[in-house]
Order: structure tokens, then sequence, then C-alpha cells
């Protein structure tokens, strides 16, 4: 049976949560020293054996807490989820992009909206967009001016809204069934960005084509000429996330497994498919135990559940809501001693095996 609307919302945003806390122990790994160093995946597992979540569930969250406040009015929108981004970095996040860093400090300095974002085509537009396809997808219109929003405040490359875009629809076609024709998203794709994304149609095409084979979303990769990782490039992280999608449907645990070993970006890659198959099968996709794992606070899973209640409540009402109450200084905690167990972990990789 397909999720309900709550469901689907909470599902996005505990499936991007899971997917970044489980690919973020090997992120910036080659494939080749992934398999060194992590032999075996079996869930979060960023410091005894419990997970913590980047900026990929952050920014989810943050587009979360904006669509709340607005509800689908693109100008407020835009400003809401411009505060949100700048008290985010004043709470000193680690891992930053730096695209996304000097589009920030931007808006600090003073510039507005329309001319914070930078020229990049890096995939953070691309990671927070799963949550805006799953609530406004049914209007392609408002989705994509959403989408373009949220872009354009950090990155003003077309391949970073384009990508962004793709991510988006793929979590709504997905949300209300278990399993999409590769060839129907392609379509739906395409009607939407326009010939102009031409390198980002052909690798569509290509991951589509590639499906039937039956292949890993390794050897997908690798057929793209990303065999030693994905990459922050768009045109990388997206093609590669929406082959995993499409190669294992509803299957969570496949899915994210399966990207994570492609290595690179591997937080950002798992993110974006944990949203998309969590939006199709609900928080009941999630591996329980990958859930209780989850180490994170003030963001808990109690809090980012509740953050989709509301976010539901306010889509099938149309009237805006207040934000979730957040302790910034929660926050401002948890960011050093997460900035302190990321740095344990870049230490642990100057040891052996190599």
């Amino acid at each position: 049976m397909a999720p309900s609307k709550a469901d689907a919302i909470i599902g996005c945003v505990l499936g991007t949560a899971i997917g970044d806390a489980i690919g973020l122990c090997c992120e910036g790994l080659t494939r080749r020293r992934q398999q060194k160093l992590y032999p075996t995946i079996t869930g979060p597992n960023l410091w005894l054996g419990r997970g913590m979540v980047s900026d990929d569930t952050e920014h989810t969250c943050m587009v979360a807490q904006a669509l709340i406040m607005s509800a689908g009015q693109v100008d407020i929108f835009e400003q809401s989820l411009a505060r949100q981004l700048k008290m985010w970095l004043l709470g000193l996040p680690a891992g930053t992009g730096k695209a996304t860093a000097q589009a920030v400090t931007k808006l600090w300095l003073g510039f507005g909206v329309k001319r914070s974002g930078v020229f990049s085509a890096g995939n953070g537009p691309a990671m927070r967009s799963t949550i805006i396809g799953v609530c406004y997808g049914h209007d392609a219109t408002l989705m994509v001016d959403l989408v373009r929003v949220s872009t354009c405040l950090t990155h003003t490359d077309p391949k970073a809204e384009w990508g962004a875009i793709a991510v988006a629809i793929a979590a709504y076609m997905a949300s209300p069934q278990t399993r999409v024709a590769p060839n129907e998203y392609y379509e739906a794709l395409a009607q939407v960005v326009g010939q102009e994304a031409t390198e980002l149609l052909a690798l569509v095409q290509q991951a589509v084509t590639f499906v039937a084979t039956g292949r890993s979303t390794e050897e997908f990769a690798a057929e793209i000429g990303l065999s030693n990782g994905v990459s922050g490039y768009v045109n990388h992280t997206v093609p590669v996330a929406l082959y995993a999608w499409l190669r294992h449907g509803n299957d969570y645990r496949a899915a994210v497994l399966d990207i994570v070993r492609c290595g690179g970006d591997t937080d950002s890659t798992a993110a974006i498919v944990g949203g998309i198959i969590g939006a199709a099968g609900g928080k009941a996709s999630i591996p329980a135990e990958w859930l209780q794992s989850l180490a994170e606070w003030p963001r808990t899973i109690n809090w980012m559940e509740a953050l989709g209640e509301r976010l539901a409540e306010v889509c099938e009402q149309g009237m805006p809501q207040r934000a979730l109450p957040l302790s910034f200084l929660g926050l401002w905690f948890r960011n050093v001693f997460f900035l302190c167990v990321v740095l344990l972990h870049g230490w642990r990789r100057l040891l052996p095996p190599y």
C-alpha cells in the first residue's frame, strides 16, 4: 500500500538522514581504500557503532522548515531558507561545501537573495531537493520555482538546478508507489528540464538503458568514468543516485549500501537515494536497527518525525505554521562534538590498511 502524505514526508526526511549517516564514515574515500578500511558495512558507524548526519540532512530539514513557514509561497520560502542558511553557518557546521559557504557568507555581508549564489555545479541543491518533490511535485510549475529558489541561493550554474529538479521529480514519482519504470521517469524529466539539459539527459538515458542489464551501481559508475568514486559535481552525483533508485526500487537497504560502495561523495549520494526511497516506503522501509543507531541531538529521530508531521499538515491545509523549535545552543555544542569526531576519522585514515 502506498504511504500517506505524512508517511512519505517523514520517510523522505528520515531516509535522507540514515543514508547520510551511513555514507558519512566513507566520505571522500576511493572504492579501493573504502574496501580496505570498511570491508563490511552494516549500518551507521561514525563513532562507537553510532551514526551522525552532515549537511545533507541539515539542509533537508532547513528546506522542510522553510516550506512549513511559507506553505509553498515562493518569496516567503526564499527569505525563510536564506535566514536559516545564515544561522546554520553561524553554528560552525563541519564539512561545508565551498560554494555553499561562499554564498551564505555573501548573505551575511548584505548581498540580497538574488545575488548570493556563486557559479557552481555542485550537488548541494540536489541533496536538499527531495523534500520539495514529495510536497509539491503534483504542481510541476511550483515545484520548479521552489527548486530554482533553493538552488540559486547558493549555486547559479543551470546544471545545479537541473540536477536538483531531477532529484525532486524522482522523489515525487517514487512517493505514491513502490516502483517507477525507468523510461517513464526519463520522459517526465525531459518534459520538465527541456533539451537544454543535454548532458544530464544523456546520462540519465544511459542509466535507464543500463538498468536493464541488472548490473550494480558500482558498475554503472565505472561505465560513466567514475571508477574511483562519485564526485560532488552534480552530473556525477545525480545520475548515479538515480541509477541506484531505479535499480533497487523500494529496497532501501540494498540501494543505500550499493551506492556507498561506489566511493567518493558517499554521504550526499546515499542521502539522495535514501530520501527518494524513504519517500516511497515511508519510515517502515528503513531498517529499524539503522534508525536506532542514529545518535543525533537536538535533531533526534523524534524531532525529524515531528518536522515531517507538521510539514504534512501544512501541505494538506495550505496554511503556513511556525517552524519547529530547535535549540541553536544545542546545535552549536553538537557541531563542536561532530567536528572532533570528523577530525578523529581524518587521523584514522592516515593509518593502515592501505
